[in-house]
């Protein structure tokens, strides 16, 4: 899987995140405007550029900048370390790709889904094939295409509980300090992470058997070697991942809206916004 943000998004989100022109990137990228839009636009490099100037000056770190131009991605993620995780990929007409999240009990069958994605089916058909019982489902925020298919997951199951960062939910649904919900043996936490959206969570599930590591699901928080949209909130966004995502251990597996698994130690030591 490609990452989610190619170069150009990289350098187009840096610029708005600390008020850079096109003209001025340009200039420190040794490239002209019209250059750099295309960059911007496609992601393909028509020529090598002075990634150091310019990622300076759009307050990226250069090295890691400048792997991300040459082809890095995360490792490819074994998934049978957790055992009871699935991770469904649903398009739009307009090949928009999102990921979700389905987590269980193996014991109790007690099933959580993490956002909804775009298209209920392959979700619903794993829970009858898995003989699930969905008892949850977290939101991580509220973007159209991270809830596209709640009525439909709600229909099949009325009774699954949400939980949800928006201060605009229902009372029983919104997310409360501390709170630890139990998922048989599985233990769900969260820690806000406003930014992208005013409503963001990252939701943590722990106590694996054979202590497997921490799942964090992050909604567009983060991504690998990039971030989402700041949004006019950029500062908030930017601190938010520092202190509630990457401080988490290195090992932790990070689960985003968008684009492939990563983990904590990848994004500390790959990650060019960090």
């Amino acid at each position: 899987m490609n990452l989610e943000d190619h170069l150009g998004d990289i350098i187009r989100k840096a610029r708005a995140m600390n008020n850079v022109s096109a003209s001025a990137a340009a200039n420190a990228a040794g490239i002209s405007e019209t250059e750099l839009s295309a960059l911007e636009e496609s992601g393909q490099l028509a020529k090598r550029f002075n990634f150091t100037a310019l990622a300076q000056l759009v307050g990226l770190n250069p090295s890691k900048f400048e792997a991300i131009a040459n082809g890095w991605l995360p490792s490819n993620k074994d998934l049978s370390i957790w055992r009871e995780v699935r991770v469904f990929t649903t398009k739009d007409s307009d090949e928009l790709s999102v990921n979700c999240y389905l987590v269980w009990d193996e014991v109790q069958r007690e099933a959580a889904l993490f956002d909804t994605g775009l298209d209920a089916k392959p979700i619903l058909d794993c829970i009858v094939a898995e003989n699930l019982q969905l008892k949850h489902i977290f939101i991580t925020h509220s973007h159209w295409d991270h809830v596209e298919a709640l009525p439909k997951i709600r229909e099949a199951w009325p009774k699954s509980r949400i939980h949800s960062g928006s201060k605009s939910a229902p009372i029983d649904q919104r997310n409360k300090p501390a709170e630890i919900i139990h998922l048989g043996g599985l233990r769900v936490t969260h820690r806000e992470t406003p930014g992208h959206a005013e409503d963001g969570v990252t939701y943590m599930v722990g106590n694996w058997q054979e202590d497997a590591p921490l799942i964090a699901i992050v909604g567009d928080t983060i991504f690998a070697g990039s971030m989402g949209n700041g949004n006019g909130a950029w500062e908030l966004a930017t601190q938010k991942i520092r202190e509630q995502i990457l401080t988490l251990p290195a090992d932790t597996l990070i689960c985003p809206g968008h684009g492939p698994l990563t983990t904590v130690a990848e994004e500390n030591e790959h990650n060019p916004f960090f």
